[in-house]
């Protein structure tokens, strides 16, 4: 039997990653829904409020997203009129997204929702902070890799 214990799922670090990862995601929802928002278009207008304008190559590296994930989301931001896409006159072969005023004005919509999604996931502070560098860490080796 120990030769099979590698792949029993209690043994397996992926799983409670992946299965906690979708639990969070879904504690955001309710939240979202009254924004119109995916969670992979939230993650990006995250981006967008801190950074204004950024190539969407750039913006797939920091949400570790590959552009046929990534095209949708922000085809559909950009219909909400929430962000605008065109290539850069420097370079035509990068795509600069930029947050619209509309964009911008949904992050004071926003602003609360980490606060009431904290609310609903039951750790300390100080377990969250080791959780959060724990995982920083983790996609800091795979960001490394890419």
């Amino acid at each position: 039997m120990a030769k099979y214990d590698a792949l029993k799922l209690e043994n397996q670090l992926c799983f409670p990653l992946y299965a906690a990862a979708r639990e969070v995601v879904k504690r955001y929802h309710p939240y979202l829904s009254e924004l119109g928002l995916t969670y992979t278009q939230y993650i990006a207008m995250m981006v967008f409020w801190e950074q204004r304008s950024v190539s969407v190559r750039d913006l797939g590296k920091k949400l570790f997203l590959d552009s046929g994930t990534l095209t949708p989301v922000l085809k559909a931001l950009e219909s909400k009129g929430y962000i605008t896409r065109e290539r850069c006159k420097e370079d035509e072969r990068l795509l600069i997204a930029e947050v619209t005023e509309a964009g911008m004005s949904l992050r004071e919509a926003a602003v609360r929702i980490p606060e009431q999604v904290a609310g609903c996931i039951r750790l300390e502070a100080d377990e969250a902070l080791t959780l959060y560098q724990t995982l920083h860490k983790l996609l800091g080796y795979f960001a490394e890799q890419s």
